[in-house]
């Protein structure tokens, strides 16, 4: 499949922006301009809102087996697909094609899931305690039609969580997905546009990213908002949804703690947390960032780990072999400049990488540094690329404490083989997903999302489907 320029999707259409815009993509292995991607106008965003009511109303009074068997068909086309898809998705976002082979394949599972969840919308009879003659329901509804704005660092996954979600729920969406990578969500939506999905139930804009959100999110016919990105973006959203009442999901920015206590598995905490540090070049949320160490065992952990990082092949992430491709965009690499000449300017020491590569492309060594000081930005601001910050502690509770102490509570690691540790670090680490002993497997099934400053709600588990539902109260007295 050769690399296409991608248009909207609206009202079961594919068509070009009204205006006739659009926005460049480029490869960043290569910094060369692949595409083109429309980019949308308020005329196009009035089509859409239209259609997403229209297909809310014909999405929401379809059988849970209708419902059910479209989206398992779609889940059959993306696994048909998966192959060329990753291409796609390689080619405009830079991960190795075996990761983005993965993130297709993903979708499959989330999808298949919650298929199965439509038939799992479940109310319930309350008894009345005053007359036997009243019927008390409990229902619970679809909330309307949702809009939807997902980043550019796992594009297939960040959009299908969210569509699997309120698809299962009986709602339609409207998906703002990421101009820097806009072909891998594209053909997410055509596998279920291919596979019936009635006009409007699904639609696909890009453009200017505020000038969407501030023109949908206060858009009465948007119900809901859901949205994976920053933080600080995260809260102007939350913001201006709260201005208008609508109900939100936040799946907001981390900065994971890896806890490696005295008694941990080195080999298994470098083998679990380094391919986890390194996947995708460090651009996951979930990602490993701040690695706290017992004094007792960080040399040891450090030289395995830059063993670790020292081994990875990066490059294009077509070659063959690739085991790290290039961050996304040039934001990344003035960033990861930025933070680690500033945590070597707080007494930081480089034991790996450290430095652009040479070439095209936006490629940063798979960076280690050590002597991290807390007050170094590297430790208190999100790095989203491929450099692993570690620092030692001596007692556990201190680094606990450390991982506590910012605002953030999405993920966090811990190694140890006590269990007294694992249950104080469970009960202790405020995140809203713990891995132990295990790297991060966010399963479909189980809940994923944060708390603190890292956003509410759930993308997995039944609570996703909870999101996209109103509970009401209906009493009947019979005459």
């Amino acid at each position: 499949m050769t690399y296409p320029n991608t248009q909207l999707f609206i009202n079961g259409q594919w068509r070009d922006a009204a205006e006739g815009r659009t926005l460049a993509v480029v490869n960043p292995a290569t910094g060369q301009e692949i595409g083109r991607v429309a980019h949308a106008s308020k005329v196009d965003l009035d089509a859409a809102l239209e259609a997403a009511q229209k297909g809310f109303e014909t999405w929401r009074d379809m059988t849970t087996s209708e419902r059910s068997k479209i989206m398992r068909k779609a889940a059959g086309l993306m696994r048909e697909r998966a192959d060329a898809i990753a291409r796609l998705l390689t080619q405009e976002q830079g991960k190795p094609l075996a990761e983005a082979r993965v993130e297709a394949l993903a979708a499959v599972d989330i999808i298949e899931w919650f298929a199965e969840e439509t038939f799992r919308v479940y109310g319930r009879i309350v008894p009345s305690r005053v007359n036997l003659s009243i019927r008390q329901m409990v229902l619970k509804d679809p909330v309307g039609p949702v809009a939807a704005f997902t980043p550019w660092n796992f594009p297939i996954n960040q959009v299908v969580r969210k569509v699997g979600a309120a698809l299962a729920a009986g709602c339609s969406m409207i998906v703002k997905a990421p101009e820097e990578t806009p072909a891998a969500p594209a053909e997410l939506i055509r596998a279920f546009a291919d596979a019936g999905l009635p006009p409007g139930v699904l639609g696909l804009v890009y453009g200017d990213p505020a000038e969407i959100s501030s023109y949908l999110i206060p858009h009465p016919v948007i119900r809901k908002i859901t949205f994976t990105g920053s933080t600080p973006v995260g809260k102007q959203l939350a913001a201006l949804a709260g201005q208008h009442m609508k109900r939100v999901t936040m799946e907001l920015g981390g900065h994971a703690p890896v806890i490696v206590a005295e008694d941990a598995d080195i080999e298994l905490a470098v083998k679990a947390s380094g391919a986890a540090k390194f996947r995708n070049a460090g651009q996951v949320c979930i990602s490993p960032t701040r690695f706290l160490v017992h004094e007792s065992i960080r040399r040891d952990f450090e030289q395995a780990l830059v063993k670790h990082a020292e081994s990875l092949k990066v490059g294009d992430g077509l070659a063959d072999g690739t085991q790290m491709g290039p961050l996304a965009n040039t934001r990344r690499i003035t960033a990861m400049e930025a933070m680690t000449a500033d945590a070597i300017q707080q007494g930081a020491k480089v034991l790996a990488g450290g430095e652009r590569m040479s070439g095209d492309g936006n490629f940063w060594q798979p960076t280690v540094l050590t002597d991290v000081s807390p007050q170094a930005r590297i430790f208190n601001d999100e790095p989203f690329g491929p450099v692993a910050a570690v620092r030692g502690f001596s007692k556990l509770e201190d680094a606990i404490a450390e991982a506590n102490r910012l605002p953030y509570g999405l993920a966090g690691y811990a190694f140890t083989r006590s269990l007294k540790n694992a249950d104080l670090l469970s009960r202790r680490v405020e995140v809203g997903m713990l891995w132990v002993n295990m790297p991060a497997m966010p399963m479909v099934e189980l809940p994923f999302g944060g708390i603190k400053d890292s956003g509410y709600g759930s993308e997995g588990g039944p609570e996703a489907v909870e999101a996209y539902l109103n509970v009401r109260t209906v009493s009947v007295m019979n005459a």
